[in-house]
């Protein structure tokens, strides 16, 4: 299946095409390009009078963290998983970094989840739990679970996740990519 911009799902033989998004990730890098701006006004037009260590750490802090939330939400405002005849892909952000291939022949099952939570990963982004596996969460809802060959999971937030779901599934048993 292909999902169309209008969030029309047509069949396709070969490729099926999903993402999520995270309005809410837009706010944050809002406050992110706020800190950036703070710093670069501190540094170009400042009226500090305690010296000039202080004005360095307050330049950096405010661009260091305004740089870190910045490209740090704008990496997860949204995750697209595409599924072929051979693999998964997962990218996440607008330039598509971080990048996960998973050839099917180390898929052992998918399922669907209907409650994929960032709460229950640690946080929104690529998260890691011990207990739980790999995950890549853009916001709260379905996703896909991805049980592979070594024994861990790989957790992916997306729309119409039962689709992608049938879809692995369907790939599995014609036995693709093994």
């Amino acid at each position: 299946m292909r999902d169309h911009p209008h969030g029309k799902s047509t069949p396709h033989p070969d490729v099926w095409t999903g993402r999520a998004s995270n309005r809410f990730q837009w706010l944050l890098a809002l406050g992110g390009a706020a800190c950036l701006a703070l710093g670069i006004e501190l540094a170009v037009d400042s009226q500090w009078t305690s010296g000039i260590a202080p004005l360095v750490m307050s330049v950096v802090g405010c661009i260091a963290a305004g740089l870190l939330v910045l490209f740090g939400t704008l990496a997860f405002v949204h995750v697209a998983l595409k599924v072929d005849k051979e693999s998964l892909e997962v990218r996440c952000g607008h330039i598509g970094v971080p990048r996960r291939r998973i050839p099917l022949a180390q898929v052992a099952g998918a399922e669907f989840d209907p409650h994929v939570t960032p709460r229950h990963w640690g946080g929104w982004g690529y998260r890691w739990r011990p207990e739980k596996g790999t995950a890549v969460v853009v916001r709260r809802g379905e996703g896909v679970v991805l049980r592979l060959w070594d024994g861990h999971t790989f957790t992916i937030t997306v729309d119409d996740a039962e689709a992608a779901v049938r879809v692995i599934k369907d790939r599995l048993r014609s036995g693709a990519g093994r």
